[in-house]
């Protein structure tokens, strides 16, 4: 290859190159291609999308074409046979099942058209402790209907199709003060696919906005031929699996049926184990309750009698099963003209005084000591009131129940004060009662010792039982908080420092086995309150050392009961060990105050003044017993 040869070939190379770079496109060339492309890619995969939806939509109303054509011609093939089964209520027992929502601004209802009652009801406000939603009935086993006996068969309303009595949509929303009726009527008919207007069984629905209860009223009309002329009465059926809603279970707080008697006290079966009740008088109301949570339906008038059942099934077949509650209500009818029952439903929270304010009795399922007077009227009148009050400011609960404690020591102090005074002069005559005690070593002499340390007693101005009395007065308080804190829904779910739940046990360490009376995790709130207990113990012993002569066992009962709550408490409510952490916190600090306050030399000289003070005339009572003493020396 000669010269011009090689030097035509770099000519063209050159040229060539120059041609690529110089018709090579632009960035913003580059970036509207791919935008083209792109957009031509999207376009074709909508159009894939829309073309699956139709083919879908094709197939799903085939489908539904084919199914409806079946359901006729089983209809058509069948109706002779229902008409056997069923008599006038055979058009109804074939139909298609329709969901009906109604919701005001606390619960969403859905109603089924099969058997037109309530198949769930969900709490807005409200959540598991999982973060689901609260559903207080379980929508797969829920029951609800009348039995009754039809032309000799047995009618249960549960399994035939309702029809609403007017058009309504799928879904129903009622605000504020406003409210909603909403019905659903189960039709009677004597020909295939004609219904009797006029003869029909109606459950109405009237929900307002606000509330937690509403009207459930039951219209019986034009039956007088459908129903067995001798009936004077139909049965109501309520069958219903609770769902569990907390991370834990209270022994003291379970689930279980409730029930008041017309005119009458509440009552409430077993709360542990299955029971079974048959009622023979008229009721009020009947509960299905839960820890925080209820659904209770009451009779505007009453119901006859009823049978009551709780139990837990063997195989529940579901991980949120709790327990299942039955009930069998017979309500009176007239056939001879139109007979409507009038009823409501609450289901809602167990919140005192949204219960309290419907006046039926229905806070009493919240168990704040109802069987000691005492308790219940120290959390109905005075905890209640005062906590509500102080979480009106929006604390956080820890804070809440920081303050609660505080102000229940003020109220306190003064009996804790007249405590600790008289175990101050406990100690300054116990080294004369220790005299006293060497002076009547013998079993014989123990008579003359106590008329003794008795006589030493009046004349120091002293009452050993003057420490008793006011430790008495402050124990109905602490039981009623031992009973207020794992029942208050203002503490379910509510966090505080580590613990997420004050309701439920704070959980700090999860235990890789179970502990026998423990369990497997650590409360931390739980070991404080322990520790703090027997702290207070010991200090108190020291302090109460007159006492250790006279009873040494109980001692050691008093080291060993912290011990034992440690094991009840550990799955507790983690706000109630938390408030007696608390509890033991400011005894210890007034302990201190009081220990400063109350000189014990001075006291100790009071005494002595005390007992050249002329002694006094002995009461008939004092002369009584010196008296049956010496009689019984005798």
């Amino acid at each position: 290859m000669n010269k011009n040869s090689i030097i035509g070939f770099i000519l063209i190379a050159g040229i060539m190159i120059g041609y690529t770079y110089w018709m090579a496109p632009s960035e913003e060339q580059i970036a509207r291609q791919q935008f083209v492309a792109d957009s031509i890619a999207q376009v074709n995969q909508q159009k894939a999308i829309e073309l699956a939806k139709t083919t879908k939509i094709i197939e799903e109303t085939q489908q539904i074409e084919e199914s409806v054509a079946e359901v006729t011609q089983s209809q058509s093939e069948n109706f002779s046979e229902l008409k056997n089964k069923y008599d006038l209520f055979a058009n109804a027992a074939l139909g298609e099942e329709q969901l009906y929502i109604i919701e005001n601004d606390l619960i969403k209802l859905e109603i089924s058209n099969k058997g037109g009652a309530i198949k769930t009801v969900e709490l807005k406000d409200y959540e598991t402790y999982d973060s689901l939603p609260v559903i207080l009935l379980d929508p797969e086993t829920s029951k609800f209907g009348l039995s009754f006996f039809s032309n000799n068969r047995i009618i249960n309303t549960e399994n035939f199709f309702f029809t609403p009595s007017e058009y309504v949509t799928k879904h129903m929303v009622v605000e504020g003060s406003n409210s909603l009726s909403f019905s659903m009527r189960l039709y009677t008919g004597s020909e295939e696919g004609v219904v009797n207007t006029n003869s029909y069984i109606e459950y109405l629905y009237t929900l307002s906005g606000d509330n937690y209860m509403f009207d459930f009223t039951i219209n019986i009309v034009g039956m007088d031929g459908a129903i067995s002329a001798n009936s004077s009465f139909v049965d109501l059926n309520w069958y219903a699996d609770l769902r569990q809603q907390e991370k834990t279970t209270d022994p003291f707080n379970g689930s279980t049926i409730y029930y008041k008697y017309y005119q009458d006290e509440i009552d409430y079966m077993d709360e542990t184990g299955d029971d079974e009740e048959q009622i023979t008088t008229k009721l009020k109301w009947v509960s299905y309750k839960q820890r925080f949570f209820t659904s209770t339906l009451i009779a505007k008038n009453a119901f006859d009698s009823g049978k009551l059942k709780v139990y837990e099934k063997e195989d529940p077949g579901s991980d949120r099963y709790l327990k299942t509650m039955e009930t069998d209500f017979e309500l009176p009818i007239n056939l001879k003209g139109t007979t409507s029952i009038p009823l409501s439903f609450y289901f809602g929270p167990n919140k005192f005084y949204t219960l309290k304010g419907y006046d039926l009795g229905l806070e009493r399922q919240i168990p704040i000591g109802w069987g000691f007077f005492l308790l219940a009227w120290i959390n109905e009148y005075i905890v209640i009131p005062t906590f509500n009050w102080l979480g009106g400011y929006g604390w956080n609960y820890g804070i809440v129940i920081l303050v609660l404690t505080l102000m229940l020591k003020a109220l306190l102090f003064p009996i804790a004060y007249k405590t600790y005074y008289s175990s101050a002069k406990m100690r300054v005559l116990k080294p004369e009662i220790d005299e006293l005690g060497k002076k009547f070593p013998k079993k014989e002499d123990a008579m003359k010792k106590q008329q003794a340390v008795m006589a030493l007693y009046k004349k120091a101005g002293a009452n050993p039982a003057a420490g008793c009395v006011p430790m008495l007065l402050q124990m109905p308080i602490l039981f009623a908080m031992f009973r207020f804190f794992p029942a208050s829904i203002e503490l379910r779910q509510q966090p505080f420092l580590w613990a997420t739940d004050l309701s439920s046990y704070d959980s700090i360490a999860t235990l890789p086995w179970d502990i026998p009376y423990y369990g497997d995790h650590v409360s931390l709130f739980t070991l404080l309150m322990t520790v703090s207990t027997i702290m207070y113990t010991y200090m108190n012993n020291q302090m109460m050392a007159s006492q250790s002569t006279q009873m040494p066992g109980m001692k050691t009962m008093m080291y060993i009961m912290p011990v034992m709550f440690l094991g009840i408490f550990n799955g507790y409510a983690s706000g109630l060990s938390y408030y007696y952490f608390l509890a033991n916190i400011f005894t210890f600090a007034q302990m201190f105050v009081f220990r400063y306050a109350i000189n014990e030399d001075k006291l100790r000289a009071k005494i002595e003044l005390n007992k050249k003070k002329p002694a006094k005339k002995k009461s008939a009572f004092q002369k009584r017993l010196e008296e049956a003493a010496k009689q019984k020396r005798k």
